[in-house]
């Protein structure tokens, strides 16, 4: 449960200042990277104003250059310095992060974490009493603005709290609201959804070639067919079923496409892919 009211620490918009504020990557790698670099791209902060760190000098020197931020591998000076913290390390560094920071937390902070597996109530037992936490679970396509990020607000989260979390990933995507108890089947849908959608399309790619199209066109007539398509159900709101029987006219030359897929078991092997996915994103903490 989200709780109501304005937090007095929070600005305007709901961050520590009355911009967005001073931000902290604390672990800029794939994820964390494609997030900070499509906000950046979208001038939701000030550079000046985003700190980020990694393990390795190198690859922190490369970061800084490449988007003119400061990186280093100092957490609890990055952390210091922010008004909200963005946690993007692997489930299972978590725990070691949140204790180095935990010092430098206090209620006026907002942690944001995008580890798969890990709960709100998981990182509150390992940092002082009061800060508010917002799990995330964003994908891949944000660095396109393209991404689809669900949230769910800790124990000592605002309404506020929760739209500041909001306002960064509403620039890179879709984003929505969710009970916690459901973050790890969003984990195994729309955060590794987008491989499953990339094995279709390059079937779909392959399936041109096979029938005598030039690969680039295959592949783009495929990436514009997959995005339309889902651009219709986001669009019209028509349940899928319905918009395929729309395009699968009697006795033409969809329906005996579908019957192949159906022959071999797409439908309920994507399921079970997505089941598989969930199951392990529950998994991931302890197991690595």
């Amino acid at each position: 449960m989200v709780r109501k009211g304005k937090s007095k620490n929070f600005g305007k918009d709901g961050t520590g200042r009355d911009g967005n504020g001073r931000i902290a990557v604390i672990g800029a790698g794939k994820m964390g990277g494609i997030l900070l670099q499509a906000c950046l791209q979208r001038g939701l902060f000030k550079k000046s104003d985003v700190t980020a760190t990694v393990q390795h000098a190198e690859k922190a020197k490369l970061l800084s250059k490449t988007l003119g931020i400061s990186v280093d591998h100092d957490n609890v000076a990055a952390a210091q310095r922010a008004d909200t913290i963005w946690v993007c390390v692997k489930p299972q560094v978590v725990a070691t992060v949140m204790k180095q920071i935990a010092g430098v937390l206090t209620p006026k902070k907002l942690v944001v974490s995008i580890a798969a597996s890990v709960s709100t109530d998981y990182i509150q037992k390992l940092i002082p009493n009061g800060v508010p936490v917002v799990r995330a679970m964003p994908n891949t396509p944000c660095l396109v603005g393209k991404g689809m990020t669900a949230l769910c607000p800790g124990a000592h989260a605002t309404v506020d709290h929760l739209k500041a979390a909001s306002r960064f990933f509403d620039v890179v995507g879709r984003t929505v609201t969710a009970d916690e108890k459901h973050m790890d089947a969003i984990t195994g849908l729309s955060a590794s959804g987008p491989a499953f959608i990339y094995i279709i399309l390059e079937s779909l790619a392959e399936a041109g070639v096979k029938v005598g199209l030039p690969r680039d066109l295959a592949t783009l007539l495929s990436a514009q067919t997959v995005l339309g398509a889902a651009s219709m159900v986001l669009e019209t709101g028509d349940h899928p079923a319905l918009l395929k029987d729309a395009v699968t006219t009697p006795a033409g030359c969809t329906i005996d496409g579908i019957l192949e897929l159906e022959d071999g078991k797409l439908r309920v092997t994507l399921i079970k892919a997505v089941v598989k996915s969930a199951e392990r994103a529950k998994d991931l903490l302890l197991q690595g």
